[in-house]
């Protein structure tokens, strides 16, 4: 009886793991999305995740939101300085998130400032 509630807690254990490395390791998609950066916020009671929203049209109906890893503070600086401009960010989709993770499946790996469709020089 012992050995069978050892392979189980083993094999739970090696499937839950599995399943974590899928989802932190394998992107759905990857891209490309511009807008103003309307947000950026470390937020949380628990657990605190970096979340931002880019407004990709005028009237601010189209909101891109997304989050950002902890252990990405470059990006997260940048997001920051950033705030209220006309930004392009580079982003990964993942299947799923977890909670530790950010709000979204939505990751921003890098961002730069960009001038802004609206305005003409």
């Amino acid at each position: 009886m012992k050995k069978f509630l050892i392979i189980g807690i083993t094999a739970l254990v090696v499937i839950l793991s599995l399943y974590y490395t899928f989802i932190y390791y394998v992107p759905y998609s990857d891209g490309v999305r511009s807008g103003e950066l309307i947000k950026i916020s470390h937020k949380g009671v628990m657990i605190k995740t970096w979340e931002g929203e880019i407004s990709q049209g005028i009237s601010g109906a189209q909101i891109f939101t997304f989050s950002v890893l902890d252990k990405d503070k470059e990006v997260i600086e940048k997001l920051q300085e950033y705030q209220g401009r006309y930004v392009k960010v580079n982003y990964i989709e993942r299947f799923r998130t977890f909670a530790w993770l950010g709000d979204t499946r939505y990751f921003i790996t890098d961002v730069k400032p960009e001038k802004s469709p609206h305005f003409r020089n």
